[in-house]
This record gives C-alpha cells, sequence and structure tokens, in this order.
C-alpha cells in the first residue's frame, strides 16, 4: 500500500529465486511447476490494481502456491505421480478460482508425497524428487503437502493450501515450523481436488503465522454448490478472534495421550500449556476414550476409500508408482466390507465422545507431532522410503481430526536440541474455526524467537 514495493517486484524475485532454489545442493524441491509468464501477468495486474486503489482482497499481490492435488491452470494435474497429469489443466479448483479472484498471484504447484499416501514426503520419481526441510536440508519436510510446507518455510510464499486426510497439511507444517489449518471436513471445498479418501480429507492453509491463516481461512471458508460436504455449514466468522486474554477458557488436555511422544517435544508442548493457563484460560483434564480403536478404524477408513478410488490406477500403473505406494495400496485391499463398516461405526462412537467433551471444554490440546522430522538416508533418494511405526508416530494426535472432521490448528512453539521445528495442536468443535484461531493467536506468542532456517529466501528484498 506504500508503495515502496509492488507485486511485480516481489514476483521478480520470486522468479529469481525458483530458477536459484532447484539448482542448490541438494535441490529444494517445493515448487514442482510453475511459468514465468504466469506469474508476471498476475504480478502486473495486481500492480496495476495497487496503483489505481482498487485491489480486491486482503490476498491482493500475495504470493502464494497450492499442493499438486489441486487443479491449476495451466499446470499438469499430476498429484504426485509420473502418470497423470499428461496434458495441462484447463479448470481451476475452487480453491484456485478463489484465490485467483482475490488477486493473490499463484506462483506454481508445490510437491507432494505420491498420492497422498505418506506422512515424510519422500517421493523419489522423476518429476518430483524430495523436497528438504528448510530447517535440515538432511530431514524431511513431512506429508503429504510437503512442497507447501516447505515453500512457505524457505520463505517462498507466506501462504500455501494443502489437503489433510491423515495429517498432511498439519504434519509438514509442524516438520517445518509454520502454522498449519485443518478446517472441518468440508469447511473448505475441495472440488477440483483428486477425491483421493472421500470421508477423511479436509482443506486448509499452511502460513507463516496464525492472522494469516485467519485471512486465507476467511477468504476461502464457504458453502460450495460443487462440493456437497459443506452445503449446510454455518457462517464462517472469526468472532472474538482478537480478545485480549483467554479468561473463561477451558483448555481440554488428556495427560496420558499428550504424553504419548519423545521426551524433547513433551517438555516445550508442557510449558506452551502452562504459558496459555498464565493468559487466564484453566486447563481440564478429559479423558479421550478409545483412541487406539480411532487410530486402526481410521487407517482402514482412509486406506480403504484410497484404494477404491485408486483400484485402476493400482492395476495399469503399478509398475509406475513408487515402493512405498504399491505397499499401502497392495496391504488396503486385506481390508474387507465389513471392516469399512464395522470402522465407520466406531466413527460415530468418537463422534459422540467428542460432543460430551466439548460440551465441557473449548478445545482439546496434544502436540503436533511425537518426533521431530526424520533424517533423509542416501537409500531413500533411489528407492524411496517405507516405515510404518514412524507412519504412526507422525500421525497419532491427527487422527482423531481426520476420523471424526473435527477443525485442527498446528502452531510452532520452539526447537529441539538438534534444531528442528515443534509445533502444539489445538482442536476444537465442529465449525469452531475462530476459537482455534483466538486460541493460536495467544499461542505464537510463546514462542520468543523464531530461528531462521538454513534455506531461506527474502522475496521483499
Amino acid at each position: 500500500r506504500s508503495g515502496k514495493l509492488t507485486p511485480s517486484h516481489v514476483a521478480k524475485n520470486i522468479i529469481a529465486v525458483l530458477e536459484e532454489c532447484d539448482k542448490s545442493t541438494p535441490p529444494l524441491r517445493a515448487i514442482v511447476q510453475w511459468d514465468r509468464e504466469q506469474i508476471m501477468l498476475m504480478a502486473e495486474a495486481s500492480t496495476a490494481r495497487y496503483k489505481n486503489k482498487c485491489t480486491l482482497s486482503h490476498l491482493d499481490g500475495i504470493p502464494v502456491c497450492l499442493k499438486e492435488e489441486f487443479k491449476v491452470v495451466p499446470y499438469r494435474h499430476r498429484v504426485g505421480t509420473e502418470y497423470l497429469g499428461t496434458e495441462p489443466e484447463t479448470e481451476d479448483a475452487t480453491v484456485a478460482k478463489k484465490l485467483r479472484d482475490a488477486g493473490a498471484i499463484i506462483i506454481g504447484v508445490s510437491n507432494m508425497h505420491e498420492l497422498g499416501t505418506g506422512t515424510t514426503g519422500c517421493n523419489p520419481n522423476g518429476y518430483h524428487k524430495i523436497p528438504r526441510n528448510p530447517y535440515k536440508p538432511n530431514h524431511y519436510t513431512g506429508g503429504s503437502s510437503s512442497g507447501s510446507a516447505a515453500a512457505v518455510a524457505a520463505g517462498l510464499c507466506p501462504v500455501a493450501i494443502g489437503t489433510d486426510g491423515g495429517g498432511s497439511v498439519r504434519i509438514p507444517a509442524s516438520f517445518c515450523g509454520v502454522v498449519g489449518l485443518k478446517g472441518t471436513f468440508g469447511r473448505i471445498s475441495s472440488h477440483g481436488c483428486l477425491p483421493l479418501s472421500y470421508s477423511t480429507v479436509s482443506v486448509g492453509p499452511i502460513c507463516t503465522s496464525v492472522a494469516d491463516a485467519a485471512i486465507v481461512y476467511s477468504v476461502l471458508a464457504e458453502p460450495d454448490p460443487l462440493c456437497p460436504y459443506g452445503l449446510k455449514q454455518p457462517k464462517a466468522t472469526l468472532t472474538n478472534m482478537c480478545a485480549p486474554d483467554l479468561k473463561g477458557l477451558k483448555l481440554g488436555v488428556d495427560w496420558t495421550f499428550f504424553k504419548a511422544c519423545d521426551a524433547e517435544v513433551l517438555s516445550l508442548c508442557e510449558k506452551a500449556v502452562d504459558y496459555l493457563q498464565s493468559l487466564g484460560a484453566s486447563v481440564v483434564e478429559v479423558f479421550l476414550p478409545e483412541m487406539e480403536e480411532v487410530r486402526v478404524a481410521h487407517g482402514i477408513t482412509i486406506l480403504s476409500e484410497m484404494r477404491d478410488f485408486l483400484q485402476p490406477d493400482f492395476n495399469k500403473h503399478f509398475q509406475q508408482l513408487n515402493l512405498e505406494t504399491r505397499i499401502s495400496l497392495a496391504l488396503a485391499c486385506q481390508f474387507t466390507a465389513l471392516d469399512y463398516i464395522t470402522a465407520n461405526r466406531q466413527r460415530t462412537r468418537s463422534m459422540g465422545f467428542l460432543q460430551e467433551i466439548f460440551s465441557t471444554v473449548n478445545c482439546i490440546l496434544t502436540p503436533a507431532t511425537a518426533s521431530t522430522a526424520p533424517r533423509i538416508h542416501d537409500s531413500d533418494l533411489v528407492a524411496g522410503f517405507s516405515d510404518f511405526s514412524l507412519t504412526v508416530r507422525a500421525m497419532r494426535f491427527m487422527q482423531l481430526g481426520n476420523f471424526t472432521g473435527i477443525p485442527g490448528l498446528v502452531v510452532p512453539v520452539g526447537y529441539s536440541a538438534a534444531g528442528l521445528p515443534i509445533n502444539l495442536q489445538v482442536m476444537t468443535k465442529w465449525w469452531d474455526e475462530a476459537m482455534l484461531l483466538r486460541i493460536g493467536l495467544k499461542l505464537e506468542q510463546f514462542r520468543h524467537q523464531t530461528k531462521k532456517p538454513s534455506i531461506y529466501y527474502d522475496i521483499l528484498a
């Protein structure tokens, strides 16, 4: 607004960075498809709007990227594979259209775990390669919205859009030390996104700050006639988001569940809870029942739905799939219709338990992930990587939100001794993202120092 910078100036910086970051050793591999002409067209249109004082929204001129799972004109809808997206897209996903209509500059589409089937971001195929964690380039970003989190953490853009069926927004945001919001199931339209799992996946932003996440949420959250899941949703608001304190709020913690994480993660997350308490909130001990059943039932549900949708791909493109994807889809075909039905009965039970819990507390707090980002081994670059015990640890605190559809927000609270980011998670009742953002804004103040990642680009220079 001051005129010191223009969107065109920022866009030129971003193009220079995009050319540079994949020539580095190792290459960042956050953005996998981009187009200089497209970026400059959007930037020049935004620059003209600022000059004429007729901007479209708070996002006008702001650089954003979208996970390759979304259709974005004119890029290829590869969804992390070598075989999909043989032709450039001609129609935007709803979220891409909304961002365009808001004046945002789409800088490209971001890397992802092949078909969203994992939590590391390991994708050794020819088009993608493994994105690097900006804090420690020899560690994973987390997945499956891997490139989205890396792009934000490395400074390429302050906003990236991901999808989250088992932590795929919140895990990479946590491993890369940025903010990740999984909206209530159906809150943000998933139209134009490959329907890998139709009952667990929510859409949400990965951002540099909670305020940025709130801005993006306010632009994207509304019913979409093309997406049936969110048609009956209540109006999205940011009510009381900027309240001066947390007086009167009850923060629910199941300490047995909360403590199922590494000692470093636990120590920092406990201190963050104490900090929220110092702002006037009270911590109430709650019991989250049947969490082992939730873990198994969510796994059965998401894998069964993915296997159902990807059956033709599994048969036709088996040799083109990464080894890890083949393992996951082969495992998924062992589940029966009875398993799937039983899992969904568990979903009904768990939603009932949560309704009771949210009648007594405003939110549930957990660590975001049980451990920090795992290391990338040399063999992973060639053959990929599969470790179910690590996947379970990454997803431990994520699955409840995906299985029951409640929203979740992960916020950075500090770093491990090795310098890897650690986040805390806040979950609230369905459609109450305003409460998430209110608590998140305060939680953000707990981390008094933000360490600069080892890979970082200043696009405002």
